[in-house]
């Protein structure tokens, strides 16, 4: 409950007897702090347009949505959610104004409200693309859990925004206040920033939220040394694509496979997609989603999954993304499909595949990453 009102949330993907919350005591602050100080007209009666940035499961845009916010987000997941609670609170869709993290912004702000995100260049890319949209009678207002907001967005804020002032901390979450800056000189957004992947002629390019954008992590380097040839797949699904890499490398060594890139990052898509069309050129077939993992791909459509699962959603480290997307790749396999998961070696993923395709096999392992493949038999 607060000061719009009580409403009903749910988190995204959905899991029985979930007990996280779709919401956090920095979303109760922004809100309460919304309605006690930041709005004194009637949103039925004044136009105020409001920006809302990084909302993860809709509690600010289902709260607000009387003031038919535009909210901008890199989360697939976060979109769907904040349909989804819409719909359960009995608000219409097009109360919000949902675009994606490289969709262009139109006009000037009265009011933006930003929850930190978990990756500060994503913060830093956001703050360069509002910047034409503000003014200086703009009311800026960052929000997160004390733990998550490192001395580098104060930083980051004073130098792409302008001055800043804190509020006490409540319930462990603080909230950030920025004013415009006009005379201050800001450089070129820097992304996507380009790197040579090592030992190849590829130029990878990626978006600010992509994990690793500076250079090939050494898990992905890992996966990209044990790759499987297979002669035979006709449908390869690189599955929480990031930039792609992983695809890539496997669409080269199976030359008659499509590749299928799914994240449900925005930015990652694209990044993908760039790095895959400049790669082959135009010669290679692929297709490029946006989604909930495999949850909108037919059954019985994949020979070969390569997955790299994620262990945190935002800032909340756990295991039902990885679950969720093993779950779905036992539905998409054909008979005889393999999927190849790498994680870290303290994860356990193997449990998770013994229990759902009945055993597993390690491929390879090291001091910190395991390499694991498991098939559909029926």
């Amino acid at each position: 409950m607060v000061a719009q009102g009580t409403f009903e949330l749910n988190r995204l993907p959905k899991r029985p007897r979930e007990l996280l919350l779709a919401w956090d005591a920095a979303d109760e602050y922004l809100l309460n702090t919304f309605a006690e100080q930041l709005i004194q007209v009637d949103a039925a009666s004044t136009v105020v347009r409001v920006l809302i940035v990084n909302d993860s499961f809709g509690a600010l845009a289902v709260a607000l949505s009387a003031y038919r916010p535009c909210v901008v987000s890199d989360s697939y997941l976060s979109q769907q959610a904040t349909r989804q609670n819409l719909a359960a609170n009995h608000l219409p869709e097009h109360s919000v104004n949902l675009l994606t993290s490289l969709d262009p912004l139109e006009g000037v702000f009265d009011i933006v409200l930003i929850k930190v995100p978990k990756t500060l260049a994503l913060l830093e890319d956001q703050l360069i693309r509002l910047r034409p949209h503000l003014t200086l009678a703009t009311k800026i207002i960052l929000a997160g859990m004390i733990k998550t907001m490192p001395p580098s967005v104060w930083k980051l804020l004073e130098r792409l925004v302008g001055p800043t002032t804190t509020s006490l901390a409540k319930k462990k979450a603080r909230l950030i206040f920025a004013t415009l800056e006009p005379e201050l000189m800001v450089a070129a957004n820097p992304y996507p920033v380009c790197y040579r992947l090592e030992n190849t002629e590829y130029l990878i390019s990626n978006h600010a939220n992509v994990f690793s954008r500076d250079s090939l992590d050494i898990g992905t380097r890992f996966f990209l040394q044990h790759l499987p040839v297979r002669q035979d797949a006709c449908d390869i699904f690189d599955l929480g694509c990031g930039n792609g890499l992983v695809g890539l490398i496997a669409a080269e060594r199976c030359p008659s496979a499509v590749v299928h890139f799914i994240d449900e990052s925005f930015m990652a898509v694209a990044s993908a997609r760039d790095n895959f069309n400049r790669a082959f050129t135009g010669q290679r077939q692929a297709t490029f989603c946006v989604g909930d993992g495999l949850m909108d791909v037919v059954s019985n459509s994949a020979d070969l999954i390569l997955c790299n699962p994620p262990f945190h959603q935002q800032n909340t480290i756990g295991d039902q993304i990885a679950v969720s997307l093993f779950k779905q790749s036992l539905r998409v396999l054909r008979k005889g499909g393999e999927i190849w998961v790498i994680g870290n070696r303290h994860l356990g993923y193997q449990n998770y595949l013994d229990r759902l395709f009945g055993a597993h096999t390690v491929i390879a392992v090291n001091s910190k990453f395991i390499i694991m493949k498991a098939w559909r038999t029926g």
